[in-house]
This record gives C-alpha cells, sequence and structure tokens, in this order.
C-alpha cells in the first residue's frame, strides 16, 4: 500500500509548464519533447503527482536536451493523487490506478515509438512509475531502465527483470529503505547477465528526484547528481 511519504510535498500542477507540446500518442495524452528524428526514445513514468508536474517536466526537457525524444504519459488519464481531496485518500486513489494497470497503458505508447521509427527506448520510473518500469523490463519492452525511489517493488520483481537496470534510491524512504534497495542490487548481482547500477543518495527523501524544493540546496544538488546518472545509463543504452 502507498505511504505517507507518496504523498509528501505534491507539486502545484501547471499544464503549460516545459518547452515541449502535449498531443496524443499511444492511446494517452503526453507531454513530448526533443528531437523527432532522434533513433533514441525515453519514456519517463510519474509518480501519483502525475505528468503535469513542473519540476518533472524540466527534467524531461533536460532528457531531450541530451538528444532523446522523450514522451511523458498521462498514465491517470486527468486524473493524479489530490492530497487535499480527503474524501479520496492515497490507499482509494490507487485503487484506480493501480501499476499494473500503468503497464498495460505503456504498451501501446511503446509500440507508437516503434512506428514512429524509434530504434531504441529506455524508460525512467519515479515512485509509482517504477513498478511499471520493473513490468516493462520484465517483458523486455525496453532495452533499459531506471527505478528512482520505487514504490510497490519486491525482490522477486528484481528476480524477473531481463535488461539491464539502474536503481536510484533515497537514505530516508519508507518505501523502499536501503536495505531493501540493497536487497534489490543482491537480486540483481545473482544474474551476472543483467548489468545493474544501485546507489543510495545520503540526506535525501522517497521522491526527492522530481519533489525537491528550489530553496533546499542539498536536495536540488542531489537531484540534479540523480538525472546525470541516469542520463549516464540512457546514454550506455541507447546511443
Amino acid at each position: 500500500m502507498a505511504g505517507k511519504q507518496c504523498c509528501e510535498n505534491p507539486p502545484t500542477l501547471d499544464s503549460s509548464s516545459g518547452v515541449g507540446h502535449v498531443k496524443e500518442f499511444g492511446g494517452l495524452n503526453c507531454y513530448i519533447t526533443g528531437p523527432a528524428d532522434s533513433k533514441f526514445s525515453v519514456v519517463l513514468i510519474s509518480d501519483v503527482n502525475g505528468y503535469e508536474a513542473p519540476n518533472f517536466r524540466k527534467l524531461a526537457d533536460k532528457v531531450a536536451a541530451a538528444g532523446f525524444y522523450t514522451v511523458v504519459p498521462d498514465f491517470f488519464r486527468g486524473d493524479p493523487y489530490v492530497p487535499e481531496n480527503a474524501e479520496r485518500p492515497i490507499s482509494v486513489w490507487i485503487k484506480d490506478h493501480g501499476p499494473d494497470q500503468g503497464f498495460e497503458d505503456a504498451k501501446p505508447v511503446i509500440e507508437a515509438l516503434k512506428s514512429n521509427g524509434t530504434s531504441k527506448i529506455a524508460a525512467a520510473g519515479f515512485c509509482w512509475g517504477a513498478k511499471v518500469v520493473v513490468e516493462l523490463a520484465k517483458c523486455e519492452y525496453i532495452e533499459a531502465g531506471v527505478l528512482l525511489h520505487p514504490s510497490f517493488v519486491t525482490v522477486d520483481d528484481m528476480q524477473g527483470v531481463k535488461v539491464p537496470l539502474s536503481i536510484l534510491g533515497a537514505e530516508i524512504d519508507q518505501m523502499s529503505p536501503p536495505e531493501l534497495v540493497k536487497q534489490f542490487e543482491t537480486a540483481l548481482n545473482a544474474k551476472p547477465e543483467i548489468n545493474c547500477f544501485v546507489k543510495i543518495f545520503p540526506g535525501v527523501a522517497h521522491g526527492w528526484s522530481v519533489r525537491y524544493k528550489e530553496e533546499d540546496e542539498h536536495s536540488v544538488k542531489s537531484a540534479a547528481e540523480a538525472h546525470s546518472d541516469m542520463l549516464d545509463w540512457f546514454t550506455k543504452y541507447l546511443k
């Protein structure tokens, strides 16, 4: 079950943020940014706050600037989690938006990218989105994946992964505490055919990579480092 940390520091959503544009793609509204002629695509899968979070779109633009055609689908179909809605707590909201449905919805997006001329696809998932990426990685829909402060992911999931996987975790994380992330690493290391990279960021909490506050210098710096690690992983396995 999604914990309290999934709901902390919610962003103010802004559908106009970012330099890209929104259009229907693969059956979902998607924020799309980056060179349309790139053969290398990245799918970014959000946390419960959805695809309009300004920090998330800023990150999508950063990925695009590195040369990747970047797609951020609205897996929640205009219904992101709203902490202020006391009548619909996260435990109720998640029943309508399970990561299993996210995995099913991601498949047409992947197919649309392939039809669009993409030759290689990677995906990164944040909190809720990490579980979707794991499922994509089990079925080899992607060339590589990155999980950032994952939720709902299990050690058993790691045993099913079939593509290179990077896991970027937070020291202060109830959803995937460092000891669980280390278990993920052990499970991946038991599969020598699967390359992995695992890193715990000290002094930051669950969600920090996209929910950082600009005035929190340490979180901003750590988020930038995580973004750089993610881009390095994409570059290694796509280009």
